[in-house]
């Protein structure tokens, strides 16, 4: 299971849990079923089919957060109250009111819930215990701060830190796009999101596109700034850089070369390997990454780009551009 985005954190300076700890106290709260007036159920679940809620591989963690939740859209629950609500009328000679109604409801919501289908969301996250990072598997924050949310739960405390940084992303990759080059281990790749700073909010959007042109240094001089960017890290991860300081799209090349060579590897032994493979690069692309954005080895300021995000002109209408064609209005 490799990870294809990353809400990222740092562990407390105070994390000293084993693995043995951690997964009696995973085990304490496991993902019980949805009990019949219940909508919602979380809990942990293992990592992988019939395996263990503590995956382990070179003092490496990896956890999965189970939800279960019942599906029972409104749109059923006011169709059948009203098909009973009819009958009623009728049995009672007069439209029935605004509280039997509300009554109906509830007694229809509460019959469904007990033979509602439950679906099912796992949500995975790896500890480096060693370089000290905690990451979750998510495309945004309210799913990544469930998992922090119930991991609290059941450790009884449990912070992770924010990544810092002395400049804003966005002020960051405006410096890379100006320059046309990232640094250190980084590259800039072909897709890129705009976004102006003033009330219309218009924002274009590059795919399959070269950054490096005068089409670009004249978007950020009109006052727009990037609010995603494609990277990749040491010619060997791509990824998309969001202006909240997620990954995005996460893609290991060397990997996929790997696959293309159709080895036959069992699949619990394919997943320890993969999972090796992704804690070392992600451990070493987190620790590059927030080194730029710190500034500590950062080779520019960015004190131009973020000059010239104070004075936005207007821009009407929200744009997208692609390799296909032309600007195209978005609705």
């Amino acid at each position: 299971m490799i990870f294809k985005n990353l809400v990222f954190y740092r562990l407390p300076g105070d994390w000293s849990i084993s693995a043995a700890e951690l997964e009696q106290m995973l085990a304490a709260r496991t993902l019980q079923p949805c009990g019949p007036f219940d909508m919602t159920s979380r809990g942990w679940v293992p990592v992988t089919h019939g395996g263990r809620l503590l995956h382990t591989v070179n003092q490496q963690y990896m956890i999965a957060l189970g939800v279960d939740d019942k599906i029972l859209p409104a749109s059923v629950i006011r169709q059948i109250a009203q098909e009973r609500a009819d009958v009623l009328a009728q049995e009672q000679g007069f439209p029935v009111g605004r509280k039997q109604m509300r009554d109906l409801r509830h007694r229809v919501a509460d019959e469904l819930r007990a033979r509602a289908l439950t679906r099912r969301r796992v949500t995975r996250a790896w500890i480096d215990p060693i370089a000290g990072w905690f990451a979750v598997d998510a495309s945004g924050l309210p799913r990544a701060e469930m998992v922090v949310d119930e991991l609290r739960e059941t450790l009884g405390s449990f912070a992770p830190l924010p990544i810092p940084t002395e400049r804003s992303p966005q002020a960051a990759m405006a410096s890379w796009l100006a320059h046309g080059d990232a640094p250190q281990r980084f590259s800039i790749d072909d897709d890129l999101e705009l976004q102006s700073a003033d009330k219309v909010k218009a924002i274009i959007r590059y795919t399959r596109h070269p950054l490096d042109g005068k089409e670009i240094r004249g978007h950020l001089n009109a006052g727009k700034y990037p609010t995603r960017l494609g990277l990749t890290w040491n010619d060997r991860v791509s990824f998309v850089l969001t202006d909240k300081i997620q990954v995005k799209r996460l893609d290991f090349l060397d990997m996929n070369k790997d696959e293309a060579q159709g080895d036959t590897v069992d699949p619990a032994e394919q997943f320890d390997i993969d999972f090796a493979v992704m804690a070392g690069e992600l451990a070493q692309l987190l620790k590059d990454l927030t080194a730029v954005l710190a500034g500590e080895q950062g080779a520019w300021t960015g004190a131009v780009a973020a000059q010239r995000m104070v004075e936005p002109r207007v821009i009407a209408g929200n744009m997208q551009i692609s390799t296909h064609g032309g600007p195209d209005t978005l609705n």
